[in-house]
Parts: C-alpha cells; sequence; structure tokens
C-alpha cells in the first residue's frame, strides 16, 4: 500500500511538473477542460483550430458584397444607376464593405462592440482585406467615439479595427485625425433622413497633412450617414481623397424582407 501510494503521489508530481513548465501542456488541458465555443453559432470550433473564436463554417458563411456600384458596391437596380449613395456628396469618394451584415458577421460586430472581443478585430482585418483592394496610399482614420462611450466600453471599435488593418495593409492609423464635437446618441432606431441630421456637424479635423488621402474606418456601414459627415469634416479641413472602408454593410431591404 506505501508503494502503491508513493508511486501515485510521485505521478502526481512528475504531471503537475509537467503542466507547470510547459505552456502548450497549459493550454492543451485548458482546451480539454474549456473547448472554444463559436461566438456566431455556438457550436464548438473543432480540433483544427481550437483558438479560434468563429468557426470555419460561419466564417464560409459570411457573404462577401461582389459588383455592384463602382463608387460604393453596393447592388445596382434593374433600371437607372445606384440609389444607396446617389445622395452622398462629392466629398465621400468612395466605400467599401467586406461582408453583408448577416447573422455571423452582426454577432461578430456585437461581440467586438459590446462584449470585449477585441481579438475579433485581425479576423474582420483580414476579411477586409480578402474583399476590398488596398488603397494605393493613405492613412486610415477611425470613426472617434463620444467621450463616454469610450469610457463606458474601454476602447474604440473602430480603432482596434483600423490598427489590424493597417497592419494587413501597410498603412500609417491616424486614430486622433477626426474628434467628436458631441454626441448625437444612438443611430439604432433612426430612419436615414434622422440619422444625417443626428450626425451633422459632429465631427472635427485638422488642418490638412501630408497624407496622399485618408481612409475612414468603422464597423458597419448602414445609410452611410456617419461616413459622409466624417468626410465632409475632413474635407472642410482641406483634405482630399477621402474614402471609406468598414467591415459589414447593412443589409438591402429586399434581402431583410425574404
Amino acid at each position: 500500500m506505501v508503494l502503491k501510494r508513493s508511486t501515485t503521489v510521485t505521478c502526481a508530481v512528475s504531471m503537475v511538473s509537467v503542466v507547470k513548465n510547459t505552456p502548450s501542456a497549459v493550454r492543451a488541458l485548458e482546451r480539454f477542460l474549456l473547448p472554444n465555443a463559436c461566438l456566431a453559432c455556438e457550436r464548438w470550433v473543432g480540433d483544427s483550430e481550437p483558438d479560434a473564436l468563429v468557426c470555419a463554417r460561419c466564417r464560409l458563411r459570411l457573404q462577401p458584397l461582389l459588383g455592384g456600384c463602382g463608387r460604393c458596391r453596393h447592388p445596382l437596380p434593374l433600371i437607372g444607376g445606384c440609389r444607396f449613395c446617389a445622395e452622398w456628396p462629392p466629398e465621400l469618394a468612395w466605400a467599401r464593405s467586406a461582408v453583408w451584415l448577416d447573422h455571423e458577421a452582426r454577432e461578430m460586430v456585437h461581440h467586438l462592440k459590446y462584449r470585449g472581443y477585441q481579438r475579433l478585430a485581425p479576423l474582420m482585418a483580414d476579411l477586409i482585406a480578402r474583399h476590398a483592394p488596398r488603397p494605393q496610399g493613405g492613412a486610415l482614420a477611425p470613426i472617434p467615439l463620444t467621450r463616454r462611450r469610450f469610457r463606458e466600453r474601454g476602447y474604440n471599435q473602430a480603432a482596434v479595427i483600423a490598427r489590424a488593418l493597417g497592419r494587413a495593409w501597410n498603412l500609417p492609423v491616424h486614430e486622433e485625425l477626426l474628434t467628436r464635437r458631441r454626441d448625437g446618441g444612438s443611430q439604432t432606431a433612426l430612419t436615414p433622413e434622422e440619422r444625417a441630421a443626428n450626425v451633422a456637424g459632429a465631427f472635427a479635423a485638422p488642418p490638412a497633412g501630408v497624407a496622399r488621402g485618408v481612409i475612414i474606418v468603422d464597423d458597419v456601414l448602414t445609410t452611410g450617414a456617419t461616413l459622409v459627415a466624417a468626410a465632409g469634416a475632413l474635407a472642410g479641413a482641406g483634405w482630399r481623397h477621402i474614402g471609406a472602408i468598414t467591415f459589414a454593410r447593412a443589409l438591402p431591404f429586399e434581402r431583410r424582407v425574404i
């Protein structure tokens, strides 16, 4: 009995020693005890990517924007030109989005904004780089949060995406280029007209610098009101060649009602 007990204790001590001194063993034990669940579908992510936040199946279900309007890549109507960006001022020269705001993309945005999952930003940046052409030059300028929201959240989700995208595209990120003059409140339940009025004059920018252009970065493009207001502030300060990039874009009306 003494020998058995001694052997058991020795084995236990050896196992603890291995786990303590081997980071990979600790990680393996953690994965075994707490398997990772996909943030979008809540299923196990699988053995091939045990640390993934979004499983391969949900990543494949993300729908990229393909073709469409040359300025904004929105689907064109059967007759006439693009109605989505028709009323945008010329200051905003172009806008691109990586994927449509379907369930999977919506869950990713929600977890980044409200659940603290900043590790989603590299995946979002990778999807942007994959589905949107890299600009020839310019600086990335994230849409700023209000001070109140920044204090509540602790970070700016647009800035987190911009940093990851800056690394992917090898472009500089100027996080202080755009500032908020005032807090317009949430835009979730507003009509397009109310959104435009809500953000009118909400941003400010310093006098133009030497950058070849500015690419405004945000998480979601809904109507374009925020991007238009930011582009107006930049243009008013003398900046030129202004475009915009977002991770997701709100679904067109016809896709929301089907």
